[in-house]
Order: C-alpha cells, then structure tokens, then sequence
C-alpha cells in the first residue's frame, strides 16, 4: 500500500498528537489491510521524529526480549542523535505473549528518567489489543482506531462507482486486482480471510473448535443482512458446539473486522443480550469474495444485490460505530422490522434500506416509532438520501 499517495483523515490526528509535548503511548489498531503501517509511515514522515521502527509479524511468536530490543535501539538512537524526542514504532504487537507488561515498565523507565522517547504501537487485532491496554497500561495511552476505508476513500483513491464498491468492498490493496475478478477473490480469500482467521483469531485467542468458527463465519457470509437464530446456526454448521461458543466466536471475528452479529434493540440489555443475531459483514468484499457471483451476475441477482447493498450500509454504520460515539442494532416485532437502529445517547435513530430491487413497504419504521416515540426516521435508497448520498458521507453526519 505504500504506493498509494492517499492519506486517511486519521494521520493528521496522529500528527497532532505526536508533536504535543505531553508523551502517550499511540496505540493504532484495526483489522489487517486497512492501512495502519502506511498511515504512519506517512504520519512519521511528516513529524520529521527520528524514528526506529520494527515488526512482530511472522510466522512464530517473538517474546518480551525482542521488545526490549527494540526499546533500547530507540533509546541509543535518541541518545546518539542529540535531539529532544525520537519515536519508536512497534507492529503487529499483539503477536508477543504479555506485551502489555514489558511496555509499562520501559515506558515508566523512560518517565522516570525523562526521556523523550515517544511510541506508536500497531496491532491488526483490536480485541487482543484492547485487552493489554485495559489490564497493564491504564492512563498511558491514547487509541486511534482505523475502520475499513469508506465509499469516499475508495472514489478519491480508485475512482470506484458505487457499484464498485458494493461488490468489491473496502481493501485498497486489492482495488488493483479488479479488472481479474478470479485473482481478486483468491487474493480476498487467501490473504485477507484466511490469513486473519489464522494469524489473528486462531493464533492469539482460544479457539477449541476452529472448524466450527470458519463454518460461523461463511454461513454470516451467506447470511448477512438477515436474522438468524442459534439454534438455527447450529443446525447448518457441521461441527458440534453450543449457543454460547457461536456467540463467542462471533464476538471474535468481530474483534478481527470481519463479521458482526448485531443485536434486537429492546431498551433493556437483557433482552438484547437473548436476542436472535442479525448477521452483518463489516467488508461486501468478504460477502462476495465466497459468493461465487462476478459483479455482473450479482447485478442481475435482485436478492442478493438487495443484501448485498443493505450490507453495504451497515458495514458503513459498524464501521463508524467503533469511535464509541452510537451504537447499532437492528429491531424487529413478529412481522414487522427495521433495518438498523442506532443509538447516540438518548437519541434514537430508525434506518431502512430500500434498494432498487426491494419492495419494502416500511411499515416496521412506523411500528418502531409507535413503541419508542421521539425518533428520527431514515429511508436510505429513496429520493431524499440515496444509497450512494448515505454512503458519501460520514455516518455522525446522519445520526448525531
């Protein structure tokens, strides 16, 4: 990805907390492909921060030495330099066992004696992440969180139609591959999905039935935009397991940036928690990377291209929902349903998503607003804020 001169909206607020004086860990997650390591290649460019970078990736665990390694060799090369500050960026940290403990101590080490070593930690696996962050590291740090690129960066970077990016999702790596539609499912399947399974979910979180959790995460493929229960779940997939894996495993590969069940919107969280998951893609690219449909044939589909674009939209909706500002779910009430309900506050906000080759007569979003009262109405599709118009912009600009 460094051959792209685009610049995500994110660096600029890296930038700016890189020259503050006050010093705090800059953790950068998100899931893999999205641009992390070339947003602060770009972003270290432009502090002008002498700077030693380094990467845990690989195909075996490395342990806390090599992070200490990597610490001195900041250490010497600040030392050595004469400035004020250097920086230290470490990837993929999240590979090392009990990372989280080692950097507490060499970053107190450095408080303590006044060193102005500044640090950017990078890791494709958000919930590993989190976790370290909250057990070791209160106070010290700040997160910045990537989501897959949006409708907008995909046009400005690529030029893509809206069409493009309905079927081809959001991972500008593989936006080259498009013109050979077999390679460029390979390419998603291989290094995209397997490789995040593997590398990020399997390798790093226990799993005991991993059989079973790719067998979850293609049938969410198959599934996405719709509701299905567990016990229905349990009924498709091959591997034995039980209500509360299925779950877990879902939180995982949410966790991965790959496939969230969303949750019925009730106004109690119990009630949430036993709902029926609404199966929702975070990347289309994944969805149709497996679907064995080209883009035309998808086009043709009237089904699948309804799911696909109503996927579109929440991965849209998920993907801005991780800055922590709403929250997504979906409602539903024996026949009548609404798409998506976001949550900002005490703001409600009913959402349905009416394709052109939908027949939705929405009257879930007037059932909705019978049981909640007091909440903004949002047809995405119709001829107020068509598919591409909701796409186009940011989701805050909609909901908040």
């Amino acid at each position: 990805m460094s051959k792209f001169r685009f610049s995500r909206p994110q660096a600029k607020e890296l930038l700016y907390r890189l020259r503050e004086p006050r010093r705090f860990l800059q953790v950068v997650t998100g899931p893999r492909q999205v641009g992390k390591t070339t947003l602060v290649a770009q972003t270290v460019l432009k502090s002008g921060l002498i700077c030693h970078s380094a990467s845990a990736d690989g195909p075996t665990l490395r342990h806390i030495e090599w992070i200490e390694a990597q610490w001195n060799t900041a250490r010497l090369l600040l030392k050595e330099s004469n400035k004020k500050e250097a920086l230290l960026v470490l990837d993929e940290i999240q590979k090392i066992p009990n990372w989280s403990e080692v950097i507490k101590k060499l970053w107190d080490e450095d408080t303590k004696h006044r060193r102005s070593l500044k640090v950017i930690l990078l890791g494709s696996a958000p919930l590993l992440i989190g976790q370290g962050l909250t057990e070791s590291l209160a106070g010290r740090f700040e997160i910045l969180r990537l989501p897959h690129w949006s409708f907008s960066e995909m046009c400005k970077a690529f030029n893509w139609t809206l069409d493009q990016y309905l079927f081809y999702g959001a991972y500008p790596g593989a936006a080259v591959l498009i013109k050979q539609p077999d390679r460029w499912s390979q390419y998603i399947r291989d290094s995209l999905i397997e490789t995040t399974i593997a590398r990020d979910v399997l390798l790093l979180s226990r799993v005991d039935k991993p059989a079973l959790l790719r067998q979850l995460f293609e049938l969410g493929c198959s599934y996405s935009g719709q509701i299905i229960s567990y016990t229905k779940m349990l009924g498709q997939l091959q591997s034995a397991g039980n209500t509360t894996t299925l779950a877990h495993y879902l939180h995982l590969l949410e966790g991965a940036g790959m496939l969230a069940g969303l949750q019925k919107y009730a106004g109690s969280k119990a009630r949430q928690r036993g709902s029926s998951p609404k199966m929702q893609i975070l990347n289309t690219a994944l969805m149709t990377a497996i679907s064995g449909h080209s883009i035309s044939s998808a086009r043709t589909n009237k089904e699948f291209w309804g799911r696909l674009t109503e996927s579109a939209i929440g991965s849209h909706l998920m993907n801005g929902a991780i800055k922590g500002s709403y929250e997504v779910f979906y409602w539903r009430d024996r026949n009548q349903e609404v798409d998506f309900v976001v949550r900002a506050g005490r703001k409600l906000t009913a959402i349905e998503v009416k394709s052109q080759y939908s027949s939705s007569s929405f009257s879930g979003i007037a059932a909705f607003s019978s049981a909640f009262r007091s909440i903004q109405k949002l047809i995405v599709g119709s001829s107020d804020i068509g598919v591409e118009k909701f796409l186009s912009k940011a989701p805050e600009y909609w909901i908040l």
